[in-house]
């Protein structure tokens, strides 16, 4: 009886809860959305991404790249090695921050 009081006298609270409802079975619709559901279209788009996944994996880089692919890929990694003075380019640099030190000073 009070959640039904609250409720009605509360436009905000009425637009903010029909808002997280909207929002809830939006997102539910498309997270029950199985792959037989789709519609043509989108099925073909998901095929061919999961097809260039399966190439990708198998070819260990870029799918379909050839010799001058590669050749320009080798190119700019030497560009960038001879711009930031060298090092691995393929991985993340790590970072090593040292702690501030802080000095105390007595109490007045």
């Amino acid at each position: 009886m009070i959640a039904k009081r609250l409720f009605v006298s509360s436009t905000p609270l009425r637009a903010t809860l029909a808002l997280q409802l909207r929002r809830n079975l939006g997102l539910s619709a498309v997270a029950f959305n199985t792959a037989r559901q789709l519609d043509p279209i989108q099925k073909l788009f998901v095929d061919k991404i999961h097809e260039y996944n399966t190439k990708s994996k198998a070819a260990g880089g870029p799918v379909d790249a050839g010799a001058e692919f590669q050749r320009n890929l080798a190119d700019e990694m030497t560009k960038l090695q001879r711009l930031f003075g060298g090092g691995d380019l393929t991985k993340f640099p790590e970072l090593t921050f040292k702690e501030p030190e802080f000095e105390e000073e007595p109490k007045k």
